[in-house]
């Protein structure tokens, strides 16, 4: 920890933190479309500050954390915005993406979010002793390239790695996504033939395959092997049971394909998704409620010393609760006229506002708390933000009813600002801790969280537009797995055709998931079974959870060969680095698209199918030989 009072926020960290928080967000903007969920960014963050602020003569490591802090405020709040507002395009209420509809909405969510979270700083972080994973290794990364500085002037190894396999990640990504060099997945369905004594002869529809993409492997690896088997089996229970039995019951599949198999999991299975997520996110609001609470009261009985005149430490210095108090009086006045717009009613659009702020505190918290215990990459924000949604949906269907296209836009902008809000706190929370650890002044991350949220706000607009205008954003390229599900969630509360009996289902095995889950803590087992981990594998294509599995089986067997810190962390560098050069090449590929408006603007290289399984087959092997390798030199 950092005793001495370091410049922390300087001119060079907060230009280089809007440029990463920029970069970061329009990157997990591209992994979240694409593969429906995202990952922390703030180790490959603190790792890229480490390596331009290494050029100056005058850095220290409060710098380096002021900038990782605004970065990856950037990187969470993309997962706010895609989870959400592409559902405003995919149903109709938008044409296209409103670049300062986006800015605001994400803008003031992702603030609300940071300031939710000051308050409970103090009770999250110092009292209950938390462990936020990521919090913890962002210190550790810092401080051991400080160590490195200090000592040989060189940390530009750990930079190079995160390099070299952004080049590999990016370039499969050229030749897969540009080129059409090779089909992005391997997939296939199948029939088992069966007669119905009375119906008819029929086949039982079956469906499998796996992504071809290093960075849904890098995905598995980093969230590690139980919540990539657990997303796996989610996948099992839609693909491997539902699908057959639902097919079985309801229909005589002659012919049988993927497509068929993929129409029957959208239409029907992925709501037990939904059933499970809502079930999910209740459990997570009971089981955090007394402790929440009880850290709060600690929080503002903290504040009151300030305002006594006792003489405060720096490194516990937070923004006043005042200014927190004042700031969030203001930005309920810009979410009410946002309302206004879509329901065109002061009354609606005054209670749609307080809905939002207490959904926005209450998950703000429930993200922080959760983020604590599993990380933010395994945050449950989908989770809340479903149930945000339909909570929401049944309540403009009482006052709306039936057919209300802006109601049902109302309680997606709800969630979006709702979702903005808890992944912004669940990420901050783990900076925070991070400063806690390094020495670092509260209040000067919480400023920096605030000046990366709105960099990021301003560029995921443009983002989205230009993802958009490539590949079709709800199209087999980007599927937008959790906006699609938001949408579905709310026009089918509206138009009386959401599938309750799959929704009540999922409910049900939610519930059972969670009995599961207290099984093992009460066993003491270190294999728990959070079950929104679950419910996200039963609503994401099994193409995406088998990648996802194959890097959680990566990261188990190679730490299990080396468990060395050493050897970890080469790891979680690799796979960051994988993840951001296929994301930004995403990006890349689709900015000429989107300038010229011709979706075949790159030329077609046909007849290299054989390719992308190969080099897909030889990105794992080097990830668990990469990391596996004994005695590994120091990086």
């Amino acid at each position: 920890m950092s005793e001495k009072n370091l410049p922390e926020i300087t001119i060079k960290a907060v230009l280089l933190g809007i440029i990463l928080s920029v970069i970061l967000a329009a990157a997990n903007a591209y992994l979240g479309l694409f593969a429906g969920m995202t990952v922390s960014a703030s180790i490959p963050a603190a790792v890229i500050s480490m390596g331009i602020l290494s050029l100056f003569k005058k850095s220290n490591i409060l710098e380096n954390n002021i900038v990782q802090t605004a970065a990856s405020a950037g990187e969470s709040l993309a997962a706010g915005v895609i989870f959400t507002i592409p559902a405003l395009v995919l149903m109709g209420y938008w044409e296209d993406f409103n670049y300062i509809e986006i800015a605001k909405i994400s803008g003031i969510g992702g603030i609300i979010g940071v300031l939710f979270t000051i308050p409970l700083r103090r009770a999250l972080i110092i009292e209950a002793k938390l462990k936020y994973p990521e919090g913890i290794a962002t210190a550790e990364v810092l401080q051991a390239g400080n160590d490195a500085k200090e000592k040989t002037a060189t940390g530009k190894s750990e930079i190079l790695i995160i390099l070299y396999t952004a080049l590999v990640g990016g370039f499969m990504k050229l030749l897969q996504q540009g080129f059409m060099m090779w089909n992005s997945a391997l997939e296939g369905a199948f029939g088992v033939p069966f007669v119905r004594d009375s119906q008819g002869a029929g086949k039982t529809v079956f469906g499998f395959g796996t992504d071809l993409s290093p960075a849904l492997v890098a995905v598995g690896y980093i969230v590690g092997k139980n919540i990539s088997i657990l997303v796996f089996a989610g996948g099992l229970i839609s693909w491997l049971f539902a699908i057959p039995i639902y097919s079985f019951i309801t229909g005589n599949y002659e012919i049988v394909n993927m497509d068929v198999a993929l129409d029957i999991w959208s239409s029907k299975i992925r709501y037990l998704g939904v059933g499970a997520m809502v079930v999910g996110g209740i459990w997570s609001v009971i089981n955090l409620f007394k402790p929440l609470v009880a850290g709060v009261k600690s929080s503002l009985a903290a504040y009151k010393d300030v305002n006594s005149g006792k003489k405060i430490d720096r490194k516990e210095m937070d923004i006043p609760i005042k200014w927190v108090g004042i700031a969030l009086l203001f930005s309920v006045i810009p979410v009410f006229f946002i309302y206004i717009d879509v329901i065109h009613s002061w009354k609606i659009a005054l209670l749609l506002s307080i809905v939002m702020m207490v959904f926005g505190f209450l998950f703000s918290a429930v993200a922080g708390y959760m983020a604590g215990l599993v990380g933010s990459s395994n945050n449950p924000i989908s989770g809340v933000t479903i149930a945000t949604i339909l909570f929401t949906s049944l309540l403009l269907l009482a006052i709306l009813g039936t057919g209300s296209v802006e109601g049902a836009a109302g309680a997606i902008i709800i969630g979006a600002l709702v979702c903005s809000a808890a992944a912004i706190a669940g990420d901050n929370m783990q900076d925070l801790k991070a400063g806690y650890i390094l020495g670092a002044t509260p209040w000067k991350q919480q400023v920096m969280q605030i000046v990366g949220t709105i960099s990021a706000a301003l560029a995921l607009g443009l983002t989205l537009d230009i993802l958009h205008t490539a590949y079709t954003i709800g199209s087999e390229t980007l599927s937008a797995p959790q906006a699609t599900l938001m949408k579905s969630v709310a026009e089918g509360v509206f138009q009386g055709n959401l599938p309750w009996n799959f929704v009540i289902i999922g409910g049900i095995i939610g519930v059972l998931i969670i009995i599961v889950d207290l099984i093992q803590k009460k066993r003491g087992s270190d294999f728990r079974v959070p079950i929104l981990a679950v419910a996200v594998g039963i609503y994401l294509p099994i193409t995406l959870s088998v990648p996802i599995f194959i890097g959680g089986m990566i990261a188990h067997y190679s730490q299990k060969r080396d468990k060395s810190e050493t050897s970890k962390k080469k790891g979680l560098l690799f796979a960051s680095g994988l993840i951001t050069g296929e994301a930004l090449m995403g990006i890349f590929v689709a900015i000429p698209i989107f300038i010229t408006a011709n979706k075949n603007w790159w030329p077609k290289v046909a007849g290299f199918g054989w390719l992308g399984t190969v080099l897909f087959i030889g990105v794992c092997v080097w990830l668990y030989i990469s990391v596996a390798k004994k005695n590994s030199e120091k990086i």
